[in-house]
């Protein structure tokens, strides 16, 4: 008999549950057809779920098809979740993804179609809510396969099967044989390319009016093979729950079977359940393919194998806002540490933690929507009262190039010195701990010993007090004392040399970056880019999509946590913004955070680099930068100065100051070669002069170009101007520059990106004696400014004023002048200063200003 578990995914409200409901109801399972809004569907159990409508807990009920036993495994929607969907991942055979017919491919079914991807899963695709869709099949389908995957294929064909066959004889290359030889493709074949992914089985209906389920499920029958299962014992843990203080564990048996009384890991099996819904049913051994809850093991963690299975992926998913819990009805906050522990057991994400100075617990969670059913949970299980402060953003440290940290613990009668290998891993690499000492120097018991303390617990970095992550901590020896070591020695030893290794480590602050994909009317495209230099982000160059301009990158988590309320401010609705993490990233502030979390490792005794030695009878003390001085063991390794540490990692440590001339010089010089003919005078002090004749000093007036909308969104006031009335802002700045222009007696070309100018030819503008130019479509300013700047440059004397960095390295090139924002700011308040003193010196004296044309703000 074939058993499957089939993982019901989507984006939250497609009709995911609806779908499962719809599913159970028409194989028999239900007699009764249950509903999300009517708080009575049978795979949403938990009180919380039903009060609000989403799926918060995975959940499975067992369906009978002709062929098999099929179990249905319900993981949430939402994003704050997604970590349990992860989860659940690991146990399925194929998934069914979910997507609305009115909404299409959401910004959460991007991310579930790639973790699907990541864990090899095949996946049937049902687009739900046909029957009140607005756009018709072809146009969802070709959506379909635009933003996931050219391999989606309708499998509801019509009577004449022979263009269906054809479409799948493209993607496999048996099925194209088949089909070639005979002209159909058997039922087995396509049924081999959906398990190795090469075609994913696209399906249309409504779950509410149960339209296209038969043929689902159908298809689920036909097109689904069962995997290879060893003989021997194996199953992989997904999760950890409580049901009346019983524990269970639920996992998937891979290999073997698993029967009632049976030893893993030196606990007893006390009980097997198969859940349905709310309901089990006890069994007394358990089959290859089945879902389980075993209970009578208190060791056992979610991602775990057991037998001959491996311990799962580290999660791709991760939280990254962290909040502080507050105790509203005065629990003690020991208790209440320990109830939180029970919760991390089931949600290993929440990566509770306790500061014991300030009696404080901290807890990561994915959202807003995650902290109030979390808070909700808290209520119903341990019946306390708790609230969370604002969430800040969750950093981390990692390393940039390999170090030895030696911890030593020698006081009267104990005795334990390690030495620990530090080095960077590749981004999204996680920690590793392992050793390679031999076992003549430290028996094989210490070793484990010490790395399972290191594994036991939360490192934590010396520039924030983050968790470490992305480095490996190897064990290269160690020592042992047979008469006074102590196994506490040893943990005492091993984290004194990880702080050590830190300490004299070169750290990098890391943050959580999303992955962003921002459409906006093209009307709003200079504000978008300004928005998101401002914000630190790296992105490709933008690409036109109809009236709209996409831009995708990637950009810190801590800027853009709430961008999309300003992006549908500045474009009216029209605009959208799709995020999703990406990962850990060197810190774009990091300076500004490390001095604003004022994190002081010395302070940290929960957290010493210093070690203990012994001497006549008595321990002492020895600070970590003096530790290698006193240690008894040589560790045998060097690093040559000839290494540099860039090029151990990708990771780069950030400065938040502006880049000097020299180096913008030297960043041109590399892209484009050195150019010393046309160095600004300023810019060759680190040159060889040319051995021509010097350039002479420009003549004629002045230029100043000015990169407008790049200016309007560095300065404050300019910029909250633009968020209520852009025209004004532009005006605000024009009367600035005209003010600027009377008073230094220069040529100012203000350039706008082209928001009103559609066509082949640019507009000029005169206003008050300065030049605004919108450029003509598809020219940035930048691309403007630029060719300017190269023509003005060899004849005049030419300043740019903008903070973009990459324009102000081709500036440098033409031989222009930089000016940033903020440089530029200060001249034009000075100016505006100066002008006020004429004007009130020439009214006391009754005389004229000297020819300077005022304009005066509005309102």
């Amino acid at each position: 008999m074939k058993r499957l578990v089939i993982g019901m995914t989507a984006h939250v409200d497609a009709g995911k549950t609806t779908l499962s409901e719809a599913m159970l109801y028409v194989s028999g399972v239900l007699r009764k057809l249950g509903r999300v809004d009517k708080r009575d569907s049978f795979l949403d159990t938990h009180a919380i779920e039903r009060s609000r409508g989403i799926t918060v807990f995975s959940k499975q009920a067992v369906m009978r098809l002709e062929d098999g036993e099929y179990t249905l495994l319900d993981t949430p929607g939402h994003s704050d979740f997604s970590a349990e969907t992860e989860r659940a991942l690991s146990v399925l055979d194929c998934a069914v993804l979910v997507i609305s017919g009115i909404d299409g491919v959401q910004s959460h079914t991007m991310t579930i179609w790639r973790l699907l991807k990541r864990y090899n899963i095949p996946v049937f695709v049902f687009v739900n809510k046909t029957d009140i869709s607005l756009t018709g099949r072809d146009f969802l389908l070709a959506e379909l396969k635009a933003r996931l995957s050219d391999r989606i294929t309708d499998f509801t064909p019509g009577e004449d099967k022979a263009p269906f066959f054809e479409s799948l004889s493209d993607l496999d290359e048996d099925m194209m044989n088949s089909f070639l030889d005979s002209g159909e493709i058997p039922r087995e074949e396509i049924a081999a390319a959906v398990s190795k992914r090469n075609v994913f089985p696209c399906y249309f209906g409504s779950a509410l009016k149960l339209t296209g389920i038969s043929e689902l499920l159908e298809g689920l029958s036909a097109y689904t093979e069962e995997p290879h299962y060893s003989e021997d014992f194996g199953a992989r843990i997904y999760k950890i729950t409580t049901d009346n203080n019983i524990r269970l564990t639920h996992m998937k048996i891979t290999g073997g079977s698993l029967r009632v009384r049976s030893e893993i890991n030196g606990e007893k099996i006390n009980g097997i359940r198969i859940y349905s819904g709310a309901k089990f049913t006890s069994a007394e051994e358990a089959f290859p393919g089945s879902l389980i809850a075993a209970a009578g093991l208190s060791k056992t963690s979610a991602g775990e194998g057991l037998g001959i299975e491996k311990n799962s992926f580290s999660p791709v998913l991760e939280p990254v806002l962290t909040y502080r819990l507050i105790i509203s009805d005065g629990t003690d906050i020991h208790t209440m540490y320990k109830n939180m522990l029970l919760l991390e057991e089931e949600d290993p994400t929440l990566h509770v933690s306790f500061e014991p100075r300030s009696e404080e617990i901290r807890v990561s969670l994915m959202g807003t929507i995650q902290l109030e059913i979390l808070t909700a949970v808290i209520k119903e299980r341990f019946g306390t009262d708790v609230s969370f402060d604002r969430g800040s953003i969750a950093y981390k440290e990692t390393i940039s190039a390999p170090v030895v940290g030696i911890g030593h613990y020698e006081p009267l009668r104990h005795y334990a010195e390690v030495h620990l290998l530090m080095e960077p891993l590749p981004q999204g690499s996680g920690l590793e701990i392992t050793s390679d000492c031999s076992e003549d120097i430290l028996d094989r018991n210490w070793q484990r010993l010490v790395i399972s303390n290191l594994r036991s617990k939360t490192h934590i970095g010396v520039l924030t007090g983050s968790p470490i992550t992305d480095m490996r901590i190897t064990l290269v020896t160690g020592r042992a004392s047979l008469k006074h070591t102590e196994g506490g020695d040893f943990r005492q030893a091993a984290l004194r040399a990880v702080r050590m290794g830190l300490r004299y480590a070169e750290s990098v602050l890391l943050e959580p970056f999303y992955s962003f994909t921002l459409s906006v009317p093209r009307e709003c495209t200079g504000r978008a880019l300004n928005d998101l230099q401002q914000m630190g982000a790296e992105f490709s160059s933008p690409e036109t999509e109809g009236e709209n301009t996409i831009i995708s990158g990637i950009a810190p988590v801590s800027e853009m946590a709430d961008y999309h309320t300003d992006t549908a401010g500045y474009t009216k609705g029209k605009g959208r913004l799709l995020c999703e993490f990406k990962g850990y990233y060197p810190c774009h502030n990091a300076e500004e955070i490390i001095q604003s979390i004022g994190y002081d490792p010395d302070s940290d005794l929960d957290n010493t680099a210093d070690s203990v030695f012994c001497a006549h009878g008595a321990g002492f003390g020895v600070k970590w930068n003096e530790v290698r001085n006193y240690a008894h063991l040589e560790n045998g390794i060097s690093f040559g100065k000839e290494e540099k540490a860039e090029e151990k990692t990708s990771y780069r440590p950030i400065s938040s100051k502006p880049a000097d001339d020299d180096e913008l010089m030297a960043i041109f010089e590399m892209t484009y070669g050195r150019k010393n003919k046309d160095i600004p005078t300023r810019m060759r002090r680190s040159y060889e002069p040319p051995v021509s004749k010097s350039k002479p000093l420009p003549k004629g007036p002045e230029y100043l170009l000015v990169d407008g909308y790049n200016i309007i969104f560095s300065w404050d006031e300019l910029k909250k101007a633009a968020a209520e009335n852009l025209d004004l802002a532009r005006s605000e700045l024009i009367r600035l520059l005209c003010n600027y222009r009377g008073y230094k007696k220069c040529e100012v070309i203000l350039v706008f990106d082209a928001y009103r100018v559609k066509g082949e030819h640019r507009e000029i503008e005169k206003k008050d004696g300065i030049s605004v130019i919108y450029t003509k479509e598809a020219e940035t300013a930048d691309m403007y400014i630029e060719k300017v700047s190269h023509e003005l440059a060899k004849d005049f004397r030419v300043r740019v004023a903008t903070s973009d960095g990459t324009e102000q390295v081709i500036i440098l090139g033409n031989g222009a002048f930089r000016v940033s924002a903020a440089e530029f700011y200060e001249e034009i308040k000075a100016a505006e200063g100066e002008i006020q003193k004429i004007i009130d010196q020439n009214a006391l004296t009754g005389r004229n200003t000297r020819g300077i044309k005022i304009i005066e703000k509005k309102g």
